[in-house]
């Protein structure tokens, strides 16, 4: 603009001033005498009238000091204290716009009238006080508001724009806070030398930014010259704000235009030409807010006839949501005809700026959404993994105790309860656990693999918790399983046997001591004193015949020592009543012997008075007395108890058995010629008429006895028949067992051996796609899983033999136990495969692999692993990566020339290659962490696939964070509860430590450390 009067060429004017309104009609320069004083463009001013001339005051305009229009230049130079200055009338507007509105008179009612007769008359006196800004303009207003918007990150503010920045500190400040740059050292003086220091110091600033700056000087600003500052302030704005701004190659203003008509394109009653009257309405600034962040505007509620409350509206919830300070007033730009342009433009570039940012902290926080999720992702499957492994850990260790318990049971029905509950254990317990550890090699393995896809390192679990840990913890469970069956069933065998061996030493101590009752009263008896001599006769005969029947039970005596000698060797729970009960009768036997022998000595010394003896008698006593001996020791066999285990055994106690029956005539015979001698006796005394004293002197044994005990033996003999016959039945049908458990079990076992041979093929060839394959794999596995009824009805067959307490099988080279772990063994091996062609094919859809890189690969694989054992040793490693180009180069020379006559050295020297140690060392450290010397076909494809891909790294995450925190070291919580969702964010504040740095502000977090964590490079 331009002033119209006289007063252009004065340099005081306004209209050197860039601020551009709507020029008003009946503009006029005060020096044309004219006595128009109000603006339309500040509604806050006052405008007095006096006898001079008009003059206004108000808020709002850039400059401090008030302004005057006078009929008389030299009183308008008075007034101003500037003499010849004037106001440029182009920003005026004619008084007849407002006809009386706002007017205060201070004289009477007779003056006031003659005045609305003619309003712009000047008159003495009156003061006229309008409800217009007269003093600033809205630019002072808005450029204010800007520069504490930056300023305040710096924790200060300004009041007055034109005085704050006169030392040149803070204008310093501003530009360090909006350039992010360091300027030279202020100087702290309040001498004027200092300041215009300062001053120049910020100018230099400006002009190193290519920014040309015309007749702003340091001293206008030092001298608080308002137009000077103000156009300092704009030059700033539109370099640091508005310059960048570029949208489809346009820049600057006609840029930030086009971006503004982009974004409230689609919004009715919008439409943005440029930055004056388009605003006006307020739905414009509300389009910008709403189309970025709809959730803070109700759009459709908005009236285009109500602009006010638009204005406020986008002005409240951008200065609360955006962080964009209110710098315009509504009412000043419903109530101006045509908007400044330049605080539209500084307050719409804020909207450019936050909205900006927003798009790169989205993107920045998707980025890092996506690293948190796969890392957050894989922790949960590290805390499965950890917690299965700990469970199967505690059972392992639970059950490890409980299957060395060694503590032997007191009777058989209590061990065979313990058998019965490892059976349970085998059938219920363990197969789920067989499961768990399976699925938990899955577990682990894929974990790997999507640790390796995500570029992070290797998941090594906490100590104690590997998988070889849970290997070895199951192979020590496998074998205390093991020798605890084969305890279980010695212990079985041991407390038959004891039990066994009571029950004979029952019945034999029971036959002993009912033969002994009496025996030491009756050796003790002094009969033998007042006996005849035929009586003591008879007393020795007597005495001797007693004698061989205490020899005769000599060996019963020795026999019940030694069965009570193994019971005590084996352990028997009742030994001390047993060794009690043996004690008696050993001292009883030693008590009867030294009574034989005194009695003996007493009858010898007394024999000479003795001299009648009945000879048959004494050849009755002593033929009876060893065949009554025999019958009860053939009573005592035949109701002996037996155990046998086969049927050889059986038939040898059946062979026995008829042995001893063949005997029987005999022993008949025998009974016939011992009852006769009894007869002939008999006959003898009658004949001679012998009156006998009653039974036989010589013996106990009469022939009722004799008879009594041979009835009970003919009893005998056929209930013996008969349990031998029940024990050969049953031993049969054990053998009918063994035998059908030997058919059944020699299908299956070596079904299961081709199963694991021809699984062992199948992952070797892998002829196919990776889908085919796996299609594959899974109709194997269901194949497998379908065979499972045959296990079972082995099953149903080993408890029937289990349960008849047989302990061995000569039909068969296969117990159920090497069924059972070739089952499991091939489950395992069967979903192991499965699970390696699974991560094959995650691995080649994450990298980008093609199939025919696949073959290949598993072709090399293939041709160096001579042995087929699914793992390459060193050499044969190093020699498959030649074969597929891979070249690792050595510090040293190469070398070449006769080498090994392994694979690797032949097909090294035939290629040409040559791997240095160094180089391969390396590779061996990424493809065999544990040192094993061993590389899975996995490991190999891990390894080419991470040589031909490419992963988000540690400084990408470092560069997404440093967008988030606005380019700054350091991240506060805040921030990141703003740009990312809550989950996400409460797990990067839970772990990331608090920023050090010499910048750290309290809460300062470190978003460097926490992203080279994620990927390994140090400890989250």
């Amino acid at each position: 603009m331009s002033c119209s009067g006289d007063c252009c060429q004065n340099t005081w004017c306004l209209a050197s001033v860039s601020l551009e309104a709507p020029r008003p009609p009946h503009g006029l320069c005060p020096h044309s005498g004219a006595a128009r004083a109000l603006v339309h463009s500040w509604p806050s001013a006052q405008v007095h009238a006096g006898p001079a001339g008009w003059w206004g005051q108000g808020r709002g305009l850039p400059w401090e000091t008030g302004v005057g229009f006078f009929p008389d230049p030299a009183a308008g130079a008075a007034w101003a204290g500037l003499p010849g200055r004037c106001l440029d009338t182009s920003t005026l507007t004619d008084v007849t716009h407002f006809p009386g509105a706002g007017v205060e008179d201070d004289r009477g009612p007779s003056q006031q009238g003659a005045e609305r007769q003619s309003p712009w008359t000047p008159r003495p006196g009156p003061i006229l006080r309008c409800s217009l800004l007269w003093l600033r303009t809205w630019a002072a207003d808005t450029f204010t508001a800007w520069c504490n918007s930056h300023l305040r990150k710096a924790g200060t503010q300004i009041e007055n724009i034109d005085e704050d920045f006169r030392d040149g500190l803070k204008l310093m400040l501003l530009l360090e806070v909006i350039s992010g740059e360091r300027l030279p050292k202020p100087e702290r003086g309040k001498m004027r030398v200092h300041k215009i220091n300062n001053v120049n110091k910020a100018l230099d600033f400006i002009a190193s930014k290519g920014v040309k700056l015309v007749s702003i000087g340091a001293e206008e600003i030092v001298d608080g010259n308002a137009k000077m500052t103000l156009g300092m302030i704009w030059t700033i704005i539109l370099r640091f704000a508005i310059q960048d701004i570029s949208v489809e190659e346009t820049s600057a203003k006609e840029g930030l235009l086009l971006w503004c008509q982009r974004k409230t394109a689609p919004y009715k009653n919008v439409n943005v030409q440029n930055f004056h009257i388009s605003w006006k309405d307020g739905l414009a600034f509300n389009a910008l807010i709403h189309r970025h962040r709809p959730e803070l505007i109700e759009y459709d509620k908005l009236r285009k006839d109500d602009p006010v409350t638009n204005l406020n509206n986008a002005f409240e919830v951008a200065e609360k949501y955006l962080d964009i300070p209110k710098m315009l007033d509504a009412e000043d730009i419903v109530n101006t005809a045509r908007p400044d342009e330049k605080a539209i433009m500084t307050y719409v570039s804020s909207f450019y700026h936050a909205f900006s940012g927003a798009q790169k902290a989205e993107t920045a926080a998707n980025r890092i959404c996506k690293v948190l999720a796969v890392n957050q992702e894989n922790e949960h499957l590290m805390e499965d993994y950890e917690r299965l492994a700990s469970d199967l850990l505690e059972w392992i260790r639970r059950t490890i105790p409980w299957l060395e318990d060694r503590v032997p049971q007191k009777t058989i029905q209590e061990m065979q309860q313990k058998l019965e509950d490892f059976r349970d254990y085998r059938r219920v317990h363990k197969p789920p656990k067989v499961q768990e550890k399976c699925q938990l090699e899955i577990n682990f393995n894929t974990l790997q693999t999507k640790l390796r896809l995500s570029n992070r390192p290797a998941f090594m679990p906490s100590e104690g918790k590997m998988v070889s840990d849970i290997n070895n913890g199951w192979q020590h469970l496998e074998q205390a399983e093991k020798g605890y069956e084969e305890w279980l069933l010695n212990e079985i065998r041991r407390l038959e046997r004891l039990d066994h061996l009571a029950e004979k030493f029952r019945q034999k101590a029971s036959i002993h001591e009912a033969w002994t009752d009496g025996k030491e009263a009756m050796l003790k008896h002094r009969d033998y004193e007042t006996a005849t001599l035929s009586d003591i006769k008879a007393l020795i005969r007597k005495h001797e015949a007693f004698e061989s029947d205490l020899a005769a039970h000599q060996d019963r005596v020795e026999q019940i020592a030694a069965i009570a000698q193994e019971l005590n060797e084996l352990d028997y729970y009742d030994s001390h009543n047993v060794n009690t009960r043996c004690q008696k009768i050993c001292d009883q036997w030693d008590a009867l012997g030294s009574l034989t022998h005194s009695r003996r000595e007493a009858l010898e010394k007394t024999e000479k008075q003795l001299e009648t003896i009945d000879q048959l008698h004494l050849e009755y006593a002593k033929r009876a007395a060893p065949f009554n001996n025999w019958m009860e020791s053939a009573m005592e066999d035949l109701q002996d108890m037996f155990i046998v285990h086969t049927i050889e055994e059986i038939e040898g106690l059946i062979s026995a058995h008829d042995q001893f029956k063949s005997t029987l005539p005999d022993a008949d015979r025998e009974r016939e010629a011992i009852l006769a001698i009894h007869k002939e006796a008999q006959r003898i005394a009658e004949s001679n008429h012998i009156k006998l004293s009653g039974s036989n002197p010589y013996t106990t044994v009469t022939p009722q006895i004799i008879n009594s005990k041979w009835e009970k033996v003919q009893q005998l003999v056929p209930k013996r028949d008969h349990a031998l016959l029940e024990e050969q039945s049953k031993q049969q049908s054990n053998e009918h067992l063994r035998r059908q458990f030997a058919s059944q079990a020699n299908i299956v076992g070596p079904w299961i051996q081709t199963k694991m041979e021809e699984i062992g093929r199948i992952s070797i060839e892998m002829n196919g796609t990776l889908e085919d394959q796996l299609s594959h794999l899974k109709q194997y596995e269901r194949s497998i899983v379908d065979y499972k009824p045959n296990l079972d009805l082995l099953e149903q067959q080993h408890q029937l033999i289990q349960e008849a307490l047989i302990f061995d099988n000569k039909h068969t080279n296969y117990t159920m136990e090497h069924i059972r772990v070739g089952w499991e063994q091939l489950l395992t091996t069967i979903a192991r495969t499965i699970n390696e062609v699974e991560n094959q094919i995650l691995t080649r859809d994450a990298k980008g692999i093609s199939q025919e890189q696949m073959q290949e690969f598993r072709a090399s694989f293939n041709h160096f692993d001579k042995d087929h054992g699914g793992a390459l040793g060193p050499e044969e490693f190093k020699a498959c990566l030649i074969s597929l180009g891979y070249d690792v180069e050595n510090d040293r020379q190469k070398q070449t020339g006769s080498m090994d006559s392994d694979d690797f050295r032949a097909l090294l020297i035939s290629t040409g290659y040559s791997l240095g140690d160094a180089e391969f060392n390396r590779i061996m450290s990424v493809v065999d962490p544990n040192h094993s010397g061993l590389v899975t076909f996995q490991a190999f494809i891990d390894f080419m696939s991470r040589e031909t891909t490419d992963t988000d790294t540690a400084d990408q995450v470092i560069a997404s964070f440093k967008v988030l925190a606005g380019d700054k070291n350091f991240i506060t919580a805040e921030e990141l509860r703003r740009e990312l969702p809550p989950d996400q964010a409460e797990y990067c504040i839970a772990r990331m430590a608090p920023y050090q740095g010499p910048d750290a502000v309290p809460g300062a977090l470190d978003y460097k450390s926490f992203s080279t964590a994620l990927y390994g490079e140090s400890d989250l």
